[in-house]
């Protein structure tokens, strides 16, 4: 895909998205969101150990849907998608991607913009950032992980503030309510990413899928749990011991599973 709204970066095993509508205070269009989607897919490689979600420019790391092109019924566009495959298919891949996904809030994260960083496994942000929901005040909201995970980082007393009235939280601010990980001047802030990024790499990448998987078994119900069981089997796929079982069944013979209860 030929990115218009988007720039999707991969090098030294880190990716990198940045949402480059600067004009717009990167908010999103449904263009913005199908790259997205699909730059996100991408971060499935191997290859890749962590993912660096940012805005570009100064000003903004995202301030959600893109108001001048949202209608009744939701966004306008060449690319019709609803919501639920659209904006939510951004936020699944966010949490369900078996690797760290760190938010480099260089400025304004706002709304949905907001909730992206909220579902992001780590948050650093920029000194100047501003932070906050917009929902009530422009007629939307959101009834799924932009609540429950904001509940789970805050506290239900802090989240409810947040999406009720819509104040607007300095990164130091966030910082103190556990909203961000670390707050860095701006000129710093490429810097402490890669810092963090790198201690990430320094991981065992098994390791950090599992913990991912076991933080959304604790969260998301039966989802949750399945990731972590399919991100289990596919372990076991790797050993001798399942290859017996398929090895027996083309061979057509009876596994000898004895061989590996040791």
């Amino acid at each position: 895909m030929e990115y218009e709204e988007i720039i999707f970066e991969k090098k030294n095993r880190i990716a990198r998205i940045t949402i480059n509508r600067p004009q717009r205070y990167n908010a999103c269009n449904l263009r913005a969101v199908h790259e997205l989607i699909d730059a996100f897919d991408q971060c499935w490689d191997e290859e890749i150990g962590v993912v660096v979600f940012t805005g570009m420019g100064e000003k903004a790391f995202c301030t959600g849907g893109d108001q001048t092109t949202r209608e009744k019924g939701g966004y306008e566009g060449e690319l019709l998608l609803p919501l639920e495959v659209g904006w939510q298919r951004v936020t699944l891949l966010i949490r369900t991607l078996p690797k760290p996904v760190i938010a480099r809030v260089n400025g304004y994260a706002i709304g949905g913009g907001h909730v992206w960083h909220v579902n992001c496994d780590l948050s650093i942000a920029a000194e100047h950032a501003q932070l906050g929901q917009a929902g009530p005040r422009v007629g939307s909201f959101d009834p799924g992980y932009g609540t429950g995970d904001l509940m789970r980082a805050v506290g239900i007393k802090r989240a409810k503030e947040i999406w009720y009235l819509c104040r607007r939280y300095t990164a130091q601010q966030a910082l103190q309510m556990g909203l961000v990980n670390a707050v860095v001047p701006y000129e710093k802030l490429d810097e402490e990413v890669d810092k963090w990024c790198q201690e990430l790499l320094e991981k065992s990448p098994t390791a950090l899928k599992m913990l991912k998987y076991a933080f959304l078994a604790e969260t998301d119900g039966v989802t949750g749990i399945t990731q972590l069981g399919v991100g289990g089997l596919s372990l076991y796929y790797g050993t001798d011991e399942a290859l017996e079982g398929k090895n027996a069944f083309v061979e057509k013979r009876k596994a000898d599973f004895n061989q590996y209860r040791k």
